[in-house]
């Protein structure tokens, strides 16, 4: 799908207060932002919000960081951040390929992984975010106990991660290929496009993972 670029996002966003616009000044004190030792969750590839949003007003006990990579997108998630109150949810305009230059080692205790990108070719699959190499930068930034919890409707995409996880040496639980009509729907936050591809039809697929 192509990203529609929204002339003066850049701006915009650098200009946000709920943008931490230079987290490498964070590493290691995230829990100084947020004013308590609150647990920390991290969505890569956030979009446009709605899924962080819900959480972070459920779960005030949480500290919620989210990460996106386009402008233009994240400028649709400052716009719904901007008419709640919320105090534990912060973004970052970033490329998670540099994660571990902005948190340190078991700092992150969850992090979500919601319809990323499939990078369809052979050649791009390092570029998938729950490929060996990403899973390789998770497994330096999460708690021991931390773990990744990922959500795809591209059941290639979603074999393939299942795949990448056993070789990283990741264990698996909550393995499901219809999450809707799963033990595991009960308590499921949906994403924008969880909504849009289960409206079409598509069952959702999701795993958690996570390190002995």
């Amino acid at each position: 799908m192509r990203l529609r670029n929204i002339r003066g996002s850049r701006e915009a966003v650098a200009a946000n207060e709920f943008v931490v616009h230079e987290p490498e000044l964070y590493k290691g004190k995230w829990n100084s932002l947020f004013g308590n030792d609150h647990p920390i969750h991290v969505e890569i590839g956030m979009g446009k919000g709605q899924f962080l949003m819900q959480l972070a007003s459920a779960n005030p006990e949480i500290n919620y960081i989210g990460i996106e990579k386009y402008s233009s997108v994240l400028l649709r998630a400052l716009e719904k951040r901007a008419t709640t109150e919320l105090t534990n949810l912060y973004f970052i305009r970033f490329d998670a390929e540099y994660l571990n230059d902005i948190f340190a080692q078991e700092e992150i205790d969850r992090i979500y992984l919601n319809f990323s990108d499939p990078w369809p070719k052979d050649r791009h699959a390092k570029r998938r975010l729950t490929s060996r190499e990403f899973l390789g930068r998770y497994d330096q930034c999460l708690k021991k106990s931390g773990e990744v919890m990922f959500k795809t409707d591209n059941r290639m995409l979603f074999d393939f991660s299942l795949e990448e996880a056993k070789i990283a040496g990741w264990e698996l639980k909550e393995v499901t290929y219809d999450l809707h009509h799963s033990e595991y729907a009960q308590g499921n936050v949906m994403t924008e496009y969880e909504e849009r591809f289960s409206a079409m039809g598509n069952p959702i697929h999701r795993l958690v993972a996570y390190r002995k």
